[in-house]
Order: structure tokens, then C-alpha cells, then sequence
């Protein structure tokens, strides 16, 4: 009997030299639902659970390079973005999803990390609402990175309706405003799918171990796409996986460390 061909996933993002977040988490968190993950990656962090202590942006034309290699000769059946650090990265991931028709494309509008470090300038946050978030399935920003999609300030369930529908409108299919920076007891994901919004609530995890959600959010979100599953449906199974990730977190590093993102093979 011939072994069926996996579904793929590919994430076009920054290495985290922790292995907390980034290309490793997506990669780690595609293997965990069973995808294969393939990668280009827009950037070369030196990072730990305590901060970014450098980066240096790959150039577009190799970023590029590396997403013709992958889609021509594997395919791919989902797709996430995450740091993409300059204007000219963000152009190249765009022009390239377009160009190679790549499906099912989540933007996680990576912009700050866990520990403050800032990831990307204001001509990339420009050229992402030009160019990239139109191409989008789904956008899924945490609080702050709705805020500056929007140009507004997120403190109300209101606002964040409003925020939800105004980057809706430079042309993504949907957008998750995530509730993780939020001050509820528990967490509500905000689903906004261009013409309804959906609540999803999931307890509040304790701990210093976050470092890399927002990654990993996504690309737990890529793989359930790539497999089939429908995004309404999709999210809950998301925040399952984010929770128990949390939970049985390993307790690396002096600063916000690492999920464990194969929790459930243990």
C-alpha cells in the first residue's frame, strides 16, 4: 500500500537562535499536527528568553529564492508569514505568494517580541497593509499589532471590533484579533470573518513560559488549514494546543521561556 503524501505547510519567517519562536516553533508546531514544514527565512536573530541581542535581515531576492525552491518542487498547502523585517522582505513575500499562487496564507503581523525587542521598521509595517494583508486568509495580530494595523487604540470589546473590520479592509479574508495582551480572567480570541464576529474564550495559562505564542498561534493555524480543517472550526483546536503547550512548558532560560510544543507525545 502507497504511504499517502503528507500535507505541507510553509513558514516564511525569522530563526530564532532559542528555538522558542520563529521558523523553529512553526516547524516544531507543523510536526506536532502531523505536516511537513518547509521554510524561508527572512532573518537571523541572536536571541534567548531574555532578549534580541542582534538581527540581520536576509535579502529579498535569497528570500524569494528560497519560497521558489520549496513551492516548485514540494507545493505547499498552507502558508504563514512571520518577521519579515524590511520593506523590501515584505514586497518579495508578497509579489511570491502571488506570483506562485500560494494558498491558504495566514499573516501574523510579527512586529515586537516577547521581551520588547522591536522586530521590523515602519516601512515594512507600510508595505505589509499595502501589499501583503490583501493576500491574506487570515491576519492575526495580538492587541498592540491590531493597534497599529488600525491606527487606533484598542482598551474596549468595541474597539476591537472596530479594529477587527479596518484591517479587514486592506483586503484579508478574515482577521483573529488576538486576547492575549487583554485583562479578562480569560482569554478571547476575536474572529472577524468579513461579515460576522466570533468570540473564542480559553482559560488564562500562569507563567513566564509565553515566549513564541504568537508564532505558534499561526502556524498551529497554517496546519489545521493545510489539513483541511475549516478556520471557524480551526481556532478552537488552536487554542487546545497553545494551552497545553503552556502548561507543560520546560522551564528553559532566565527570561520568557519556551512552550513545549510536543506536548502531546509525552
Amino acid at each position: 500500500m502507497d504511504t499517502p503524501r503528507p500535507r505541507v505547510a510553509l513558514t516564511i519567517a525569522g530563526s530564532d537562535s532559542s528555538g522558542g519562536a520563529g521558523i523553529q516553533a512553526d516547524l516544531k508546531t507543523f510536526a506536532a499536527h502531523g505536516v511537513y514544514g518547509v521554510s524561508a527565512i527572512t532573518a537571523i536573530t541572536a536571541q534567548s528568553t531574555t532578549g534580541v541581542a542582534s538581527f540581520q535581515a536576509v535579502p529579498a531576492d535569497l528570500v524569494t529564492q528560497q519560497i521558489e525552491a520549496v513551492v516548485s518542487d514540494i507545493g505547499v498547502h498552507a502558508a504563514k508569514t512571520g518577521m519579515l523585517p524590511t520593506a523590501a522582505v515584505v514586497e518579495a513575500v508578497a509579489a511570491a505568494v502571488a506570483d506562485l499562487e500560494i494558498p491558504l496564507l495566514v499573516v501574523d503581523p510579527v512586529m515586537i517580541a516577547t521581551s520588547g525587542d522591536r522586530l521590523i521598521d515602519d516601512e515594512a509595517i507600510a508595505s505589509m497593509k499595502a501589499e501583503l494583508i490583501g493576500r491574506a486568509l487570515v491576519v492575526t495580530p495580538n492587541i498592540p499589532e491590531a493597534e497599529v494595523l488600525a491606527e487606533m487604540a484598542i482598551a474596549t470589546d468595541d474597539d476591537r471590533r472596530t479594529a477587527a473590520r479596518r484591517i479587514a479592509a486592506l483586503g484579508a479574508t478574515a482577521v483573529i484579533v488576538k486576547g492575549g495582551h487583554g485583562h479578562s480572567p480569560d482569554i478571547v480570541d476575536l474572529l472577524y470573518d468579513g461579515e460576522r464576529f466570533l468570540e473564542y474564550r480559553t482559560e488564562r495559562i500562569a507563567g513566564v513560559s509565553t515566549h513564541g505564542t504568537g508564532c505558534t498561534f499561526a502556524a498551529a493555524l497554517a496546519a489545521h488549514l493545510a489539513r483541511g480543517t475549516a478556520l471557524v472550526d480551526a481556532v478552537p483546536l488552536v487554542q487546545e494546543y497553545l494551552a497545553g503547550a503552556l502548561r507543560s512548558a520546560p522551564g528553559l532560560g532566565r527570561g520568557h521561556g519556551p512552550m513545549n510544543h510536543f506536548w502531546k507525545l509525552y
